[in-house]
């Protein structure tokens, strides 16, 4: 295994572009174990080391240095093709070691299994939810984004989004996200929501920005979200 993780390492720092390392260190502020890898080639070597098969001895190594370490282990999660009962015991074991907003976003976007399990997952994110700790909840809130801004599960999102009582910044700012998400899909509804909603006024006015900032939202309705603004 040390031998794997050696060689795993060594190409991750030979995969290194200085620039890119000095951009992206400035995108996470407090994040200095950065390499400096860009996310496509990352996802590249990812899915050339998903292929080998005692990969999941690496996912479950928990002496990493680097972000780019722990960023590859998320991503080799969304690569895995398990049974969903082993998928979540690695989730639930990866979760503690996300520590920024990149590796959480990231590995929430690439665990794609939650599509084809979205009721399992449901229950899943219920009692990160309720976290104390801040990447655990935006680690729901981000799942919540990606795969359940849907019909079925939109009353539903909504009254989680007025239950989130966390303070941390990267959590106001994933419910912001997701709000604005939801009033792109669903515009009528989100826009009752808004006007009768319990969220923190920080939130609210964050989700009304994030709003007005998509390409996706015509110059009229923008006009008529900014004058909810508190």
């Amino acid at each position: 295994m040390l031998i794997m993780y050696k060689k795993i390492r060594k190409d991750l720092l030979n995969l290194q572009d200085k620039k890119f390392k000095e951009f992206h260190s400035s995108l996470c502020p407090g994040t200095d174990n950065i390499i400096g890898v860009r996310i496509p080639i990352l996802r590249n070597y990812a899915k050339k080391l998903s292929k080998q098969e005692n990969i999941k001895e690496y996912i479950s190594f928990n002496k990493t240095k680097y972000y780019e370490e722990v960023m590859l282990q998320g991503m080799l999660i969304g690569l895995m093709k398990t049974e969903i009962k082993e998928t979540l015991i690695t989730v639930k074991n990866f979760i503690p070691k996300i520590d920024n907003w990149a590796v959480c976003d990231i590995f929430c976007a690439g665990l794609k299994t939650v599509n084809k399990n979205k009721e399992i997952f449901w229950k899943f994110i219920q009692n990160y939810l309720k976290s104390k700790r801040e990447f655990e909840v935006r680690f729901a809130i981000v799942i919540i984004l990606d795969y359940f801004i849907e019909e079925n599960y939109i009353n539903k999102i909504f009254n989680i989004f007025d239950s989130v009582k966390h303070n941390g910044y990267y959590v106001k700012m994933a419910v912001a996200w997701a709000i604005s998400v939801a009033f792109i899909k669903f515009p009528t509804i989100t826009m009752e929501y808004l006007k009768q909603n319990k969220l923190d006024g920080w939130i609210y006015n964050k989700a009304l920005q994030k709003i007005t900032e998509s390409l996706r939202v015509d110059t009229k309705t923008k006009n008529i979200i900014k004058s909810l603004k508190i």
